[in-house]
């Protein structure tokens, strides 16, 4: 799948990983050990602004998008990068999970129930709807979950083929731009984007007619102050968004992909990326019950900038984009991957056992590696592995291998040792606040489809995503 998604990368990174853990090709550095991979992220100084970089592909989008520079976690250094870590991660912790995991369950047990009549399902669709509407529940929005999956998968498509090395591709920065501005009016509610208003840049396959791909239903209550667990801490959409410059005319594909990236937004008086609003209960916070749950310590902000009115509804808007676009890529690129290899490799039993359940998502998670490359820039010299680093010097941290899925294959009764699986999220300050979610959601996917043993009948890869992953895989109940 790797290799028909993105033959040319995949084709190297297969190619170089034997022998030594880390080589140099020209500027840029191909890291497969384990141990070097964790001291790149933990012990080199990197440059989370580098053209080329999760960080500075999400603040050109963005800034393309009239939001104000950086303050989407990625792109963050310091205090302020560990404050928003905090706080995004108490939202993401095990209350909060759980709770997530009561909209969901419903959701699921829908979408997977035409298997008990023979009929088949698309995982993609399944994961585009699961995700999609994990992330209005994070954010308290009451868009449309599919509607928020399609943006965010054309957001970061967008920002992917705008930093793609060679040529420069005529009107990739403005698709980029409008795909991420698109993303933040729908989350906030724009008439022109919300709901069923919303038009996918580039249409799905028709899908059989017993897949999942109906109309999304968010499985919350569309209550008027959407109690999610980040909206509860004050992170909460305002209806007003600002108006940007339009993005320059094009004729090339808005299909596109940005920069993942995480965090809640500063409070509407703030204009700083440090943590959840120290004033949740103003008049300027739409949801009466923000201020507990996401961020334990909301007043330890340090650098605050204040700002008003525009500027300030921006930063909710950067900030919730980066949400979903990483929430919504991990899940659709990871889930039916992770349940495709458990199909054909017959571990079924193994999902079927509460015992195990738990360490064969992590195994699974393990080998398929949402995000099976982390590009990164040296801010300084240093040494990765035993090979010197200079400042600007590039690399590509290749978290599958790191993680020793090409190795051994994903076990639940003999694991691979949890400090290496756990390696596909990061480490250290580089750490996913999200890999909680993603075990939990997988493991509840298996769970449920264990009972029906599912195999796949049809797949088709995603060329145009950000991650590698399916465009369609349809499964059906054993026997069936």
């Amino acid at each position: 799948m790797y290799l028909r998604s993105h033959p040319l990368l995949f084709g190297l990174l297969a190619a170089t990983r034997g022998g030594r853990g880390v080589r140099r090709l020209g500027r840029t550095l191909l890291v497969h050990d384990a141990a070097a991979y964790r001291e790149a992220l933990t012990r080199l100084p990197l440059d989370r602004t580098a053209a080329g970089t999760t960080g500075g592909a999400a603040r050109e989008a963005l800034a393309g998008a009239g939001s104000p520079a950086g303050g989407v976690l990625f792109d963050q250094e310091g205090s302020g990068h560990r404050a928003d870590r905090r706080s995004l991660a108490d939202g993401l912790g095990a209350a909060g999970v759980e709770q997530l995991r009561s909209r969901w369950r419903p959701l699921l047990e829908r979408r997977i129930a035409p298997l008990a009549a023979g009929g088949e399902v698309d995982l993609v669709a399944l994961a585009r709807e699961l995700s999609g509407a994990v992330v209005c529940e994070l954010l308290g929005t009451d868009a449309d979950p599919l509607a928020v999956a399609r943006a965010a998968a054309d957001a970061a498509a967008a920002s992917v083929r705008d930093h793609l090395p060679g040529v420069p591709r005529p009107g990739a920065s403005a698709a980029s731009a409008r795909t991420a501005r698109t993303l933040q009016n729908l989350l906030a509610g724009s008439e022109a984007t919300a709901g069923a208003g919303y038009t996918d840049p580039a249409p799905e396959t028709p899908a059989s007619p017993n897949t999942t791909t109906s109309a999304g239903i968010c499985p919350r209550p569309g209550t008027p102050a959407h109690a999610g667990p980040a909206a509860r801490a004050g992170y909460t959409y305002s209806a007003t968004v600002p108006a940007p410059a339009p993005a320059p005319g094009t004729d090339a594909d808005p299909a596109a992909v940005t920069g993942p990236g995480r965090g809640p937004h500063p409070g509407p008086n703030t204009t700083t990326n440090t943590g959840t609003c120290p004033h949740p209960g103003t008049p300027a916070h739409a949801d009466p019950a923000a201020g507990t749950g996401l961020g334990t310590d909301p007043c330890a902000r340090t650098g605050a900038a204040t700002g008003t009115g525009a500027e300030a509804r921006a930063v909710d808007g950067a900030l919730g984009a980066m949400v979903a676009v990483a929430a919504v890529n991990t899940t659709v690129a990871a889930l039916p991957r992770a349940v495709a290899w458990c199909a054909d490799a017959g571990l079924w039993g193994q999902a079927a056992d509460p015992a195990l359940l738990p360490r064969l998502a992590d195994e699974l998670l393990r080998v398929t590696a949402a995000s099976p490359v982390l590009p990164r820039v040296a801010a300084a010299d240093g040494s990765v592995g035993g090979c010197p680093v200079r400042g600007g010097d590039r690399l590509l941290l290749v978290a599958r291998h790191a993680a020793g899925a090409h190795r051994r294959d994903p076990d639940a009764v003999d694991p691979a040792a949890p400090a290496d699986a756990h390696l596909v999220f990061g480490a250290g300050p580089h750490a996913c606040p999200g890999a909680r979610l993603a075990r939990a959601q997988l493991a509840d996917v298996l769970a449920a489809l264990a009972p029906y043993r599912p195999q796949v009948v049809r797949a088709r890869v995603d060329r145009r995503a950000a991650l590698p992953g399916w465009r369609v895989l349809t499964v059906k109940a054993a026997g069936a």
